[in-house]
């Protein structure tokens, strides 16, 4: 939760419209839920960040820094200033800057950053401030982006009952982290193991968990919870509500941090047999009915099926002729007979 500006002086915005106002610029503080204290920097210039408004971790490509070539630039400045860099004499010399004070250099390192984040025509209200600002964006290199301070990767796995699924791998700064299935996984059977198949409770980055699903289990869901107290890394941002209100993380307390994992299996689909002497079902019938039909599809009966034809039609049309010549000749047969019979009888009078 955002607890507000600590550390900050001003700076003097442009807007495209042509107007000019003053704004602040500086450190911002956090906490972290469960402990920890993070210091950060706001990534967008067009708002001011709400005191206790809720921020989530994320990557670069979820927050304002998406696509922004800059991003990598914005790291070195965060890594090669205030408050990573505590020696402000030294930091004021490099810049040419005379004398720098907390507040000061807080308000240059954000101007700077605003200028690498969005383009913002902004420039600190402080003469030392601007030429920090002008230094930090002339020097900067480009650094990776930092891994999550707490990671599972992926987050989600699915599978057939019976087997493991996984693996989720664990990316994490601390020494160890706590594993904890969820209640309702336990509950049926499943467990969080290695690649061994043994139980796993705590576990360390690149560890690889999977979830154990016994065979019989019902379809279903699970999760995991890795828990860990570590430092975030410098240049992790956190959203908020609003995306003009990204923080960037300038540095951090050791701070705990959680995330969660889950696992899906259905059941398999097995198609049943019918018992001897019983027909199939309409279902079975039409499926292999369609299954006849698609081995004998052709290229024309695809181009005519969209006309509402079928390259079927001439032979049905030939069966059903074939059809009315057979029930003619059946008429015929059964008319002739009675009157054979009829012929007999009269030739067998007269020859009496």
């Amino acid at each position: 939760m955002l607890d507000g500006l600590k550390t900050y002086g001003q700076a003097v915005l442009r807007a495209k419209d042509g107007s000019v106002r003053q704004i602040p610029a500086g450190l911002y503080e956090m906490r972290v839920d469960g402990g920890g204290m993070l210091q950060t920097y706001g990534v967008g210039v067009a708002g001011n960040a709400l005191p206790q408004t809720r921020y989530t971790e994320t990557a670069w490509n979820g927050s304002l820094l998406a696509g922004n070539g800059e991003a990598g630039r914005i790291r070195w400045v965060l890594e090669h200033s205030y408050p990573q860099l505590n020696d402000l004499a030294g930091l004021a010399k490099a810049a040419g800057a005379g004398a720098l004070t907390a507040e000061s250099a807080a308000a240059g390192t954000q101007v700077a950053i605003w200028r690498l984040a969005d383009g913002a025509q902004v420039e600190a209200a402080d003469p030392a401030a601007e030429k920090l600002a002008d230094y930090l964006q002339r020097s900067a290199g480009r650094l990776p982006e930092p891994p999550a301070s707490l990671g599972l990767d992926p987050s989600s796995v699915s599978g057939p009952v019976g087997s493991r699924l996984g693996p989720v791998t664990v990316r994490t700064g601390a020494q160890s982290v706590t594993v904890t299935p969820d209640a309702a996984a336990v509950a049926m059977g499943v467990r969080v193991v290695d690649a061994e198949g043994r139980p796993l409770t705590t576990a360390g980055n690149g560890s690889r968990l999977y979830f154990e699903v016994p065979a019989g289990t019902p379809d279903g869901t699970a999760s995991v919870t890795v828990q860990g107290s570590t430092k975030v890394p410098v240049g992790r941002v956190f959203t908020g509500e609003l995306p003009a209100q990204a923080q960037i993380v300038a540095g951090s307390s050791e701070s705990a941090s959680a995330v969660t994992a889950n696992a899906v299996w259905p059941q398999p689909v097995v198609a049943q047999a019918p018992a001897t002497g019983e027909a199939p079902s309409l279902t079975e019938a039409s499926a292999a009915a369609a299954a006849a039909a698609a081995a004998a599809s052709s290229p024309d009966e695809e181009r005519l099926a969209t006309s509402g034809s079928s390259a079927a039609t001439p032979v049905i049309a030939s069966l059903a002729v074939g059809l009315v010549v057979l029930g003619g000749l059946v008429v015929l047969l059964l008319r002739k007979r009675p009157l054979d019979e009829e012929e007999d009888q009269a030739q067998g009078a007269s020859s009496k």
